[in-house]
């Protein structure tokens, strides 16, 4: 589980950058199978005010056009939520490891069942930095997942 970790590890430095600006601490990553990354990110909802700026799909911009997504992995402190599993789904990613499933399940067990392989660390750090915003900021967290 150490790579697994050092990749979290990534997810989580954005997710605290997203914290600093004001937004939603979720933060993701991508990378090659060798464990190079290819591109990192952050929720930047509230930043910028667009609803389809979600950590993974950060990630996903930033790491740029690829030929294939099959042998890449996409990291992200949070379990993707429906949208975001939507993407990981459409283009084909084999791999997603998730930080924590506590706070917010997602689309975890659909991805799952679609063949992807779904690795939950339940990270501690993770569990506590979005636990605290949610309770502190339970209407911008509502807003995020669609909950009214």
């Amino acid at each position: 589980m150490g790579e697994y970790e050092a990749m979290l590890a990534v997810a989580i430095r954005e997710a605290l950058h997203g914290l600093e600006e004001g937004g939603i601490p979720i933060g993701a990553a991508i990378f090659a199978q060798a464990g190079k990354l290819l591109g990192a990110g952050h929720n930047r909802r509230v930043q910028h005010g667009d609803p389809s700026a979600h950590g993974e799909t950060d990630a996903f911009r930033n790491a740029g056009r690829q030929r294939s997504y099959g042998n890449l992995i996409m990291v992200t402190t949070l379990a993707p939520c429906w949208y975001c599993s939507g993407l990981i789904r459409q283009f084909g990613f084999r791999k997603v490891i998730v930080g924590e499933s506590r706070n917010f399940q997602g689309g975890v067990e659909w991805l799952r069942s679609n063949g992807i392989e779904v690795v939950d660390l339940d990270n501690a750090e993770c569990v506590a930095l979005l636990g605290d915003y949610i309770r502190a900021h339970p209407e911008v967290w509502n807003e995020d997942i669609g909950k009214e």
